[in-house]
């Protein structure tokens, strides 16, 4: 553009107001950034086609259990390779605060995970240990325990023999190789049986069944096979991918899509009240200089350009930095978080149109009437300051 010297010098002839706008700016397309790639992830997952493990889990809700005698209908549906089902327990280490997930799990359970490494001398000894527990590498540097600890948890949904106490002998300590996949070094995991065996009230019931195809080629018709087995049932099920049962678990706190757009709803609404008063004080201290402008021949087209222009570089400069320095955070985020929290190491293509979109919509409207004033501008009544 011919006229962008003009356009970069009106924009930074006052450089704190600026800086501190194109900063807002720059926050708020942040914001975005994290806020939508997460959006972008919990929306996406629900495809089986591909897939050779899934995740067998009640329509209705995760929290609805399922029967143990389902087991034996789908490993023999056509299709599944080997299966084994889990149980979430939901018990908590000495506080509240210190969270992490831990469940009951049938046998073969570490047949189904090869990425969980766990030495041959340890899995049997925990697989011949009633009472036995395994964990993540990662939970017990963080929290100290050795092979032959005894954990003590407070149940917070199945007590047993009328109290909430509950305690594992840890047998086995296992790790994974994929950095990315660090944080699911972060859970516990105990035998179903014992869970059956010692809960108060639910029995023979199972949380989820986790199935391995013979093919991945298949996984649509063994999904569809297996959810058949309980349809028309009170304990109709519902199979996916891994990626999308892992989902529903934070989808349980409400419409993640609708909680981020809310919240960016919030955030634009206040970017655009901000960037237009900024747009509006800089026009009308240029009143004089525009007036100028048209007097040595700029058409009112060109003044309405060059003012529409001025702001829609003032939102495309922030909104790039913004984005660009989401997906740095966003790592940053995981690695602080031991790999627990997991986020795309790059912004979503989605993300990056959407953002481009707002950027361009908010540098018009953020403009706009102020460049509405300097086109209808009157010389001679500028000029003598009218």
């Amino acid at each position: 553009m011919k006229y962008m010297h003009l356009i970069w010098a009106a924009l930074f002839r006052s450089k704190t107001r600026t800086l501190l706008t194109l900063f807002s700016v720059m926050t708020a397309f942040f914001l975005f950034g994290m806020l939508d790639s997460v959006r972008v992830a919990f929306n996406s997952g629900g495809n089986v086609t591909g897939a050779n493990r899934m995740v067998v889990a009640s329509r209705l809700s995760i929290t609805q259990m399922l029967p143990y005698s389902l087991l034996s209908q789908i490993e023999s549906t056509r299709g599944v390779k080997r299966s084994t089902y889990a149980a979430w327990f939901g018990g908590i280490y000495q506080d509240p605060k210190n969270f992490f997930p831990n469940f009951s799990v049938g046998p073969g359970y570490m047949d189904l995970y090869p990425e969980f490494k766990l030495p041959v001398a340890q899995r049997k000894a925990w697989e011949a240990d009633r009472t036995g527990a395994i964990v993540g590498e990662t939970l017990a540097k963080k929290y100290g325990w050795k092979i032959g600890d005894n954990i003590p948890l407070q149940a917070t949904i199945f007590p047993t023999h009328g109290s909430n106490d509950w305690t594992f002998r840890l047998d086995g300590i296992f790790h994974i190789d994929d950095e990315k996949r660090k944080g699911q070094e972060q859970i516990l995991l105990f035998h179903w049986k014992y869970f059956d065996e010692a809960n108060d009230y639910v029995k023979g019931r199972v949380g989820w069944y986790i199935i391995q195809l013979d093919s991945a080629g298949a996984a649509n018709r063994v999904s569809k096979a297996v959810d058949a087995l309980s349809a028309n049932s009170d304990h109709e099920t519902k199979t996916q991918t891994e990626e999308a049962f892992n989902q529903s678990f934070a989808k349980q706190i409400g419409d993640i899509g609708l909680i981020v757009t809310a919240i960016m709803g919030a955030v634009f609404f206040t970017l655009l009240l901000l960037t237009g008063n900024t747009m509006a004080q800089a026009v009308r201290e240029r009143i004089p200089e525009l007036a100028v402008l048209k007097t040595i021949g700029f058409s009112n087209r060109s003044v309405l350009l060059l003012v529409l222009g001025e702001s829609m570089l003032l939102v495309a400069i922030g909104g790039v930095l913004g984005l660009v320095l989401a997906p740095i955070a966003m790592q940053a985020a995981v690695k602080m978080s031991g790999g627990f929290i997991q986020l795309p190491s790059n912004l979503p293509w989605e993300s990056w149109r959407l953002g481009v979109v707002l950027m361009l919509a908010f540098g018009v409207l953020a403009g706009l009437l102020p460049a509405l004033r300097g086109m209808r501008l009157n010389i001679v009544d500028a000029l003598a300051g009218r």
